[in-house]
């Protein structure tokens, strides 16, 4: 394995599949890991990246369609037309669009068939977004999990040769033992 990439190393240990074997956000976190860079982006700045105009308008248009203020501004321009309509321009005979407001019943449709299809496109979006943050999320858990992998394997070797280590140190101590006993057994008792 003198030849081959950390990473592929790292997807052999810690994952126990080869490195063909992997998919991309897991190749991403291995190459992070073994470059020993951060692997977490941040959501907004990556779905900001992946956004089209068309895309980023449309949220634009669904944020402002969505609020309260758009809601009350609505409802007064709907009031003021009806008023304007069936008061003040019907008393000088000049209304454009009298009861019942048939005009303003096709620009409210019309606004309806062009706001919804975006609206739509908006929540398309967020559903993108929040499959990003769930790939972003399974990047950052992956990533954790294989360094705790990777630390409970340094843990485990350094357990061993600690382990290795003592019982070699109590194997000399063994040795010292037999051969002090062996020394005082071949100069024989004392005589006292």
């Amino acid at each position: 394995m003198a030849g081959q990439p950390p990473s592929h190393d790292l997807a052999e240990r810690l994952l126990t599949r080869s490195d063909i074997d992997i998919r991309d956000e897991e190749r991403r976190v291995l190459a992070a890991m073994a470059a020993g860079t951060a692997t977490s982006r941040d959501l907004n700045e990556e779905a900001e990246a992946q956004a089209s105009f068309g895309e980023r308008l449309s949220d634009r248009v669904a944020a402002v369609g969505g609020s309260w203020a758009f809601i009350i501004g609505f409802a007064l321009v709907l009031f003021g037309w009806m008023l304007l309509n069936s008061g003040v321009l019907a008393k000088i005979g000049h209304a454009f669009d009298p009861y019942p407001y048939i005009f303003l019943n096709l620009m409210l449709s019309t606004l309806a068939a062009i706001q919804a299809p975006i609206i739509m496109m908006s929540q398309n979006r967020q559903a993108a977004k929040d499959r990003l943050a769930a790939q972003l999320d399974y990047e950052t858990n992956l990533r954790a999990e294989l360094e705790l992998l990777r630390l409970h394997h340094k843990v485990d070797q350094l357990l061993a040769e600690r382990a290795e280590l003592e019982l070699s140190e109590l194997h000399q101590k063994v040795d010292r033992l037999i051969a002090a006993q062996g020394s005082t057994i071949e100069r024989g008792p004392q005589a006292g």
